[in-house]
């Protein structure tokens, strides 16, 4: 079975972080496996100077992993220039994943749900210049007369529900829950 990957998608400052763990957090509550992959335009370090870890990267381990009964977390070197695509990095990490949410990659082919607020923008991204039909809703603080269902920003139940009724297989009983998600 192929794991669902969704964007959460807006401008920066927005609120995608926010949202996301509210996602994550309910999505757990109703028993799935969430993956979480976080876009990085710029460099970011996760290692520290000094550190076991850091050591051994800085040392040339192309791929380091520290782990423990809690966790694991692992260090990957990418060749110059080219980031790993989220296909792959599901493909590698999230292998046991019910479901996939990413923060970002706003160009990728994948179902989009947006983040909007008034006060950060009067339009949104995939339905301003640009027509992206990868859009399966929005989370906003206002209402958009829109082709894909419009959610209030706190609406995590009702996201939630689309999301499992969209890609985890979960089947309302309503024909009016199911008119409302745009999936009948």
């Amino acid at each position: 079975m192929k794991i669902p990957v969704i964007s959460i998608v807006a401008k920066s400052g927005t609120g995608k972080t926010t949202l996301l763990e509210k996602l994550i957090a309910e999505l757990k509550r109703r028993g799935y496996r969430v993956g979480a992959i976080k876009h990085d335009a710029h460099e970011f370090e996760i290692d520290h100077p000094g550190k076991d870890s850091w050591r051994l990267t800085q040392a040339g381990a192309d791929t380091m992993v520290v782990s423990s009964a809690a966790k694991t977390a692992m260090v990957k070197q990418n060749p110059a220039s080219e980031e790993p695509s989220v296909q792959s990095i599901v493909a590698t990490v999230c292998a046991d994943m019910d479901i996939v949410l990413t923060e970002g990659f706003k160009r990728s082919n994948f179902p989009k749900i947006e983040v909007h607020r008034k006060e950060r923008s009067d339009a949104l991204l995939c339905r301003g210049d640009e027509h992206d039909a990868t859009l399966i809703a929005v989370a906003s603080d206002q209402e958009w007369g829109l082709d894909v269902p419009v959610f209030d920003l706190n609406d995590v139940c009702g996201i939630c529900t689309l999301l499992e009724r969209r890609f985890l297989g979960v089947r309302s009983e309503s024909k009016a829950d199911v008119a409302l998600m745009g999936i009948g």
